[in-house]
């Protein structure tokens, strides 16, 4: 049982300890409150933990260094926006160099070819396109499941998370189909365009793809932004059996389970998606994202996309594709995210999740750390099985208590969930740093 009113003690200095620490976060805090909305150029930057969020002056590798001269480690990584670590030379000089002969022209370019082919040997997929985010690619590719299938309807897992793409915010209430909370303004009522069904329950996603009106499962191999759910045994196979059942496309999203390989989900396990999306860490930090295909969805896609109606179709954009950003993934992915890098960043997540465990062991208490590749998170439960059960165990106040002490202290994690992700640039000390830090956390709230 947690002590609520010394939670909340702990957590008010620990609120004092941060606006002492970071004067000039503060000030710029106030200033952009009067021109920005919500004090922030985007909106979720309102869930960092502490009063205002403090700004960033520089980061490289593994470390970041706010404008009040704070530096972190760096565990979150941008949400796996920065994967690979920050500042990555070869990035940093490819930007560069194409920077200077012209980002953009609407014409494809050298280095184009070279990701297209790198992303066919590692994730399987012969045919590829690029988008400026995964959001975009989702929303293309749910375009391409309709027009290819005729039906209207897709399909996503309850409490799964796919960007900001409309269709995907929905939920199970009961047996209803309703807007996920927080979803603002849908623009049609989300039963109308989706069918959600449960992670792990195969006999549900079985009987709802049964009534043939889904054009496609949009899912991840692991649900990751609700907090990390891995997939039963046998569970994925049985999706894919069900999928192809019921002539259904499978779309895998990777965006965030990239963390467990270079090829993601899709190559460490071995999954046969009929398309496949990737988002933010094959850029090294500049906005790009691909989706894959089979040759057989290739196929049939080929006569639309080289029709002259292509520029309305509802997929593309004027940036997208841009000579920068194919710079830019062809460095990140010539020299990051690779077998190498991985065999570094998973070892560290591995001896984050141990010594996150021993210490909750330690305390006896009923939590579990949760790991998959070079990303491991803790829950204050025991493992849930489904997105529901995860959103049920949320405790925003123990959460932003942990948060704040850890940010306090020099260790950054992501600013939902209890995130922590890996790259070659972390240590051992790093990781155990974060430990010594979490211990110290348990021992006052228990105290």
């Amino acid at each position: 049982m947690i002590d609520r009113a010394r939670l909340a003690a702990l957590r008010a200095a620990e609120e004092d300890r941060f606006v002492r620490a970071h004067p000039r976060s503060a000030e710029l805090a106030t200033k952009a409150g009067l021109s920005l909305l919500a004090g922030v150029p985007m909106p979720w930057m309102t869930r960092w933990p502490g009063a205002f969020p403090v700004f960033l002056d520089h980061a490289s590798g593994a470390r970041l260094v706010d404008v009040d001269g704070v530096s972190y480690v760096d565990l979150c990584l941008g949400d796996t926006g920065a994967m690979t670590g920050h500042a990555l030379p070869a990035v940093t000089a490819a930007v560069e160099q194409r920077a200077r002969a012209g980002i953009t022209a609407m014409l494809p370019s050298p280095d184009a070819v070279w990701v297209g082919e790198e992303l066919t040997r590692r994730f399987g997929l012969p045919r590829w396109q690029m988008a400026m985010s995964a959001t975009d690619a989702n929303r293309f590719v749910l375009r391409f499941a309709r027009h290819l299938t005729g039906r209207q309807r897709i399909a996503v897992m309850d409490w799964c998370y796919h960007g900001t793409v409309d269709e995907t915010l929905a939920v199970l209430d009961g047996d209803r189909v309703v807007p996920r909370p927080g979803a603002l303004g849908p623009q049609v009522d989300v039963a109308e365009t989706t069918a959600v069904v449960p992670f792990n329950d195969i006999d549900a996603l079985d009987r709802r793809l049964a009534v043939g009106d889904v054009a496609c499962l949009l899912m991840e191999p692991a649900l990751t932004n609700i907090g990390i759910v891995l997939p039963d045994e046998g569970y994925l196979a049985a999706v894919r059996e069900v999928t192809r059942r019921h002539d259904v496309l499978l779309v895998i999203d990777e965006t965030h389970t990239l963390c467990a390989g270079p090829g993601g989900c899709t190559a460490a396990w071995g999954l046969e998606p009929d398309l496949v999306v990737v988002g933010k860490p094959i850029g090294g930090g500049i906005p790009v994202a691909a989706y894959g295909m089979t040759a057989e969805v290739a196929d049939r896609l080929l006569k639309p996309m080289e029709e002259a109606e292509v520029d309305v179709s509802g997929v593309g954009g004027t940036l997208t594709g841009n000579a920068l950003a194919m710079a830019a993934v062809r460095a990140t992915l010539s020299t990051a995210l690779r077998a190498e890098d991985f065999a570094v960043a998973v070892p560290l997540a591995e001896r984050f999740a141990d010594g996150v465990a021993g210490v909750i062991a330690e305390h006896d208490l009923p939590w579990h750390v949760q790991r998959l590749g070079c990303r491991a998170e803790y829950w204050f439960c025991p493992p849930p099985r489904t997105g529901a059960a995860a959103a049920a165990a949320v405790d925003e106040e123990l959460e932003g208590f942990f948060h704040l002490y850890a940010l306090n202290r020099g260790i950054l994690l992501t600013p939902f969930h209890n995130m922590a992700l890996f790259s070659p640039h972390h240590t051992p000390a790093d990781v155990d740093r974060h430990t010594e830090v979490f211990a110290g956390a348990v021992r006052e709230l228990s105290a």
